[in-house]
């Protein structure tokens, strides 16, 4: 079998009917939900530590670029819908909208370039895995410290230590555990398949 446009998804089951996909996107939606309750407030921020950035690295990989942005845009639609998916619970318009939006936005073109990414092949070894998960958070990061400091009007250096300092640990264990899990699944899966 060749893997040159499978995603672990396909791989795993490789007849995806619609109603099947319309799973995958229910399923993806509240896992995405799940890991954003695992909140830690950050004094001084307005931006909590959460799960959510594993779940994007994780889903978008595995699922492709098309899948994996369908899930991340249903799961805002339900949040902005009122559904209690974002951290801490919240839901509405306003956290899309509002000082923390910028990342969610950010994990939006994340899931689009790292589904991509995974579709072709850079989540099976570790040595490509590690650097897509560092290019979706930088993605996700860029766009939200931009949004952030534009939204606040605070200056870069609050900025940063508000909405990036605090999370460089955090980050990094994500992509630790993305760039290396999703490699193991494969190589069990790609024996699997053998």
């Amino acid at each position: 079998m060749s893997t040159a446009t499978t995603t672990l998804r396909t791989a795993i089951f490789p007849r995806s009917t619609v109603l099947t996909k319309a799973g995958f996107v229910i399923a993806g939606v509240a896992f995405l939900s799940l890991l954003a309750q695992i909140a830690i407030p950050v004094p001084g921020s307005p931006v909590p530590v959460t799960g959510q950035t594993l779940g994007v690295l994780l889903l978008a990989t595995s699922y492709g670029a098309t899948l994996g942005t369908t899930t991340f845009l249903m799961y805002l639609l339900v949040g902005a819908l009122g559904a209690p998916v974002f951290a801490n619970g919240g839901s509405g318009l306003e956290r899309i909208v509002g000082a923390t939006g910028g990342y969610l936005v950010g994990m939006l073109l994340t899931s689009a370039l790292l589904g991509y990414l995974g579709g072709r092949t850079w989540d099976q070894k570790f040595r490509t895995a590690l650097p897509a998960m560092l290019l979706g958070n930088a993605l996700t990061f860029g766009l939200g410290l931009f949004w952030l400091h534009q939204f606040t009007g605070k200056d870069w250096a609050w900025t940063i230590a508000a909405g990036f300092t605090p999370f460089i640990i955090g980050e990094i264990l994500k992509i630790a555990i993305a760039g290396t899990s999703l490699p193991l699944i494969w190589q069990f899966v790609q024996r699997k398949i053998s």
